[in-house]
């Protein structure tokens, strides 16, 4: 069946008609009109009766549901800032031990001899530089630094090259480099560089869905990152298989992923932010408690103790 224009009156009477209090109708047609029904849709599951019963828990209010979108976005600018602090890491470490290693000219440090010598990923390599290449030629024009190099010495050093360079391609770099490389770069966060590897095609994905606005708070992952000591710590349950209940490729699997590349500063500020937008959130819930929300997040009870650990 298509779907058809629906206009905010009509929004609003889908609303009340599944159960919805909305005390306001001219502030919710305005937070309709703004935020857009569609996004405003992907917390009401929450609110829901049960997954048969489509209908609000009794007592539900558009308010509820608007603070929960407030707090996915606010979530959701906290997680981005700093996914953008450990991409600069990411970018400059990397271009740190490939420039030492092999040259400052694309030609030095784009060669493909430079990579993983599998010849099974021969076409992986390949396409990867030529992502690259693609990137810094398209985006390095509209860069001040890149352009600067490439009219003064006629090639971008990849350590101004990386400021073009998408985080995806990035990840996929990491993948592509020779184990020693691999290694040395995860070695200054102080982790296994086949967690780096797990951990950088995560990342990527949680930050094109922040940079696009998309529901965070319960977004799982196709991969899962592996068991940690932080898993252990918390005491957080396993199923059937003995795997962990949480904490693997839903929001609380990247909190454990930031709690081993940021800074003991910069994660502690994190945590202080969340807790600040946690409490915040359980102080305008009426109908359901904010532990339904952080158990969707996948964060265990005890979450607040990741600062200690």
């Amino acid at each position: 069946m298509n779907k058809t224009f629906k206009s905010l009156d009509e929004q609003i009477t889908i609303l009340r008609s599944k159960g919805l209090n909305i005390p306001d109708v001219e502030d919710a047609k305005e937070i309709l009109l703004r935020e857009n029904y569609f996004f405003l849709s992907g917390y009401r599951l929450l609110f829901m009766q049960s997954e048969s019963n489509r209908k609000f828990i009794e007592g539900t209010t558009f308010d509820e549901i608007y603070a929960m979108f407030q707090f996915d976005r606010h979530v959701r600018n906290i997680v981005f800032k700093n996914l953008l602090i450990i991409e600069n890491n990411i970018k400059s470490i990397s271009s740190y031990q490939l420039s030492s290693e092999y040259g400052i000219r694309e030609e030095d440090y784009l060669n493909p001899k430079n990579f993983t010598n599998d010849k099974s990923r021969k076409k992986q390599v390949a396409d990867i530089l030529r992502k690259m290449q693609r990137q810094i030629r398209i985006n390095g024009s509209q860069h001040e630094a890149t352009a600067h190099y490439i009219y003064k010495y006629g090639y971008v050093p990849l350590w101004i090259a990386v400021k073009v360079l998408s985080f995806g391609v990035m990840s996929e770099l990491f993948l592509i480099l020779k184990p020693q490389d691999q290694i040395e770069i995860a070695k200054k966060f102080k982790i296994d560089s086949k967690d780096l590897s797990i951990y950088l095609p995560i990342l990527a994905n949680f930050r094109n869905l922040c940079a696009h606005e998309d529901v965070l708070f319960n977004h799982k992952t196709q991969r899962n990152i592996t068991n940690t000591r932080f898993h252990a710590m918390l005491k957080i349950p396993t199923n059937e298989e003995n795997e962990y209940i949480k904490g693997r490729n839903d929001l609380f699997a990247i909190i454990i992923i930031f709690k081993q590349l940021l800074r003991k500063e910069d994660f502690f500020l994190l945590m202080s932010e969340l807790e600040y937008e946690i409490q915040v959130l359980s102080d305008r819930l009426r109908v359901i408690s904010v532990e339904k929300v952080l158990d969707a997040m996948g964060f265990p009870i005890n979450y607040e103790e990741m600062v200690k650990l």
